[in-house]
């Protein structure tokens, strides 16, 4: 319990330190999402219900839990597979290299990363940052499908093979040959690109990212349109 308690405070604390005096949460009157309620609220009960998770292997050499971060009320939510190193000592998502070249994209998308709801397939970081298997993968499937459900993004940009196939439940699909393509989730459009730390490694495919994130917010304008520019 004290865990959680601690990571709700870095929380509290994350959002005081970029000038919130309350968690940046936009309630609509305009019926697009409902049945949702407070959903800052529902983060926490959440959270509250994760607890200090034992359901996996996984919890065995963990540091924290890293449940998420950014605005429950999110129009954009990016998904990547698993907490790294500096992601399970901060109990913070896609805070490393990998992270900050991501908040450099969501920057040059003309948002900012609070804005934006950010998570992973996985809560916990595998051991020396092998991919999540397969039953660690669907003991934390869950908790990420309900934060999708709380927080009902317009649309979800997933980083990386693992998250690409979990989300759309095919483990033979190839990076390279559906990145920047648009598939359905639950009703909610998915783009899959290429994770951050790939990217790292092979800088010049960075503007095939671009071109997915432009294809991202070019469908955000249309939905903005469709809501009547909310």
């Amino acid at each position: 319990m004290a865990k959680i308690v601690q990571e709700i405070k870095n929380a509290l604390e994350f959002y005081q330190a970029l000038g919130y005096e309350r968690m940046p949460v936009r309630l609509r009157a305009d019926g697009r999402r409902p049945g949702i309620g407070n959903k800052e609220s529902a983060m926490v009960l959440l959270r509250e219900e994760i607890g200090d998770c034992r359901k996996c292997k996984l919890s065995q050499k963990r540091t924290h839990i890293v449940f998420g971060e950014g605005n429950p009320d999110a129009r954009l939510m990016f998904i990547g597979e698993a907490p790294g190193r500096e992601e399970d000592v901060q109990a913070r998502p896609f805070v490393g290299e990998a992270g900050m070249l991501l908040t450099r994209l969501i920057e040059k998308m003309g948002l900012k990363r609070e804005e934006v709801y950010i998570a992973n397939i996985v809560k916990c970081r595998p051991p020396m940052n092998r991919d999540p298997e397969k039953d660690e993968i669907q003991q934390c499937r869950e908790f990420l499908e309900r934060q999708i459900d709380i927080i009902r993004p317009d649309i979800i940009m997933s980083l990386g093979r693992i998250a690409a196939s979990t989300l759309m439940g095919n483990e033979k699909l190839k990076i390279t040959a559906i990145r920047g393509k648009i598939f359905d989730y639950r009703g909610i459009p998915l783009v899959p690109t290429f994770h951050p730390a790939y990217l790292m490694r092979n800088p010049k495919d960075k503007w095939l990212t671009w071109n997915d994130a432009q294809k991202v917010l070019e469908r955000l304008e249309r939905s903005r349109q469709d809501q009547g520019g909310v």
